[in-house]
């Protein structure tokens, strides 16, 4: 059986300080964690952190970065498993579906922390800005593999970008299910022929 230690011995610091600010973000919130409960959980120096991550604005950006990987990575292999070019729209949603049956769900981190440091920090506020255009980006490019029209793929974003910050207050992962139907609906009328 592998110690807590070893495992803290075979992480680089800044993994573990990027684990760690994951963990207390998404737990409660990137305002209300303080370097130094980032450094405890971590398992760090203060001196480390900060010879690390200058600012706390640095780590909230490694974690944004670690947190698009996460999604773009997830969301992908869903897509690949589809069997058609209508399954790998509709994947987007049983991946929602998936994660917010996860017991560690509290929404969006991207959505979260824009919420509380998009108006005063650029930087976080760039960094969340693009992660929502690729997802955008990524859905235009399976609408246009479906044959159906870009607006349809701005809205299936907005079905997508509901039903998380619903499940988020709600508890619940009934909001997937619903935009996926919400989905169906909408590929079904743009893909009417004469419409």
């Amino acid at each position: 059986m592998i110690s807590d230690m070893t495992l803290i011995e075979e992480t680089s610091p800044r993994e573990r300080i990027v684990e760690a600010a994951d963990r207390l973000f998404n737990a409660r919130g990137v305002n209300s964690v303080g370097m130094d409960q980032l450094r405890d959980a971590a398992g760090v120096s203060l001196k480390r952190l900060y010879g690390v991550f200058p600012t706390k604005e640095d780590v909230i950006l490694a974690v944004l970065e670690k947190r698009h990987r996460m999604w773009t990575d997830a969301v992908e292999a869903r897509i690949a498993a589809a069997p058609d070019a209508r399954g790998k729209v509709l994947a987007v949603y049983d991946f929602l579906t998936d994660w917010f049956r996860d017991v560690d769900f509290r929404g969006c981190m991207f959505i979260n922390t824009f919420a509380e440091l998009g108006a005063t920090s650029p930087r976080v506020a760039a960094a969340i800005q693009e992660h929502k255009a690729g997802f955008q980006r990524r859905l235009a490019d399976l609408v246009t593999e479906l044959g159906g029209p870009p607006s349809l793929a701005a809205q299936l974003a907005l079905l997508a970008e509901g039903a998380q910050t619903t499940a988020a207050i709600s508890g619940g992962s009934d909001a997937a299910a619903q935009a996926r139907e919400a989905a169906i609906t909408l590929i079904d009328v743009a893909l009417t022929p004469g419409r």
